[in-house]
């Protein structure tokens, strides 16, 4: 995993949120997608941090989450 992103790509990318969060807003996380890694900031601090976690890890999280 890495927490270096620059804004500029960060900005550049097609975010998305979960269709659970709603429409409230709340405490939602937004992922996008490269093609080296899946890309995790708060949907309420677009400029903030953001994570980078490996394609592989991130399959990998799903599927457990799905319970797959």
């Amino acid at each position: 995993m890495n927490a270096a992103v620059s804004e500029s790509v960060a900005t550049e990318l097609a975010w998305f949120k979960s269709s659970y969060s709603g429409a409230e807003g709340g405490q939602c996380l937004e992922v996008a997608a490269t093609s080296e890694a899946v890309l995790v900031r708060d949907s309420k601090r677009r400029v903030g941090p953001v994570l980078a976690v490996g394609v592989q890890a991130w399959d990998g999280f799903v599927r457990m989450a799905a319970g797959r």
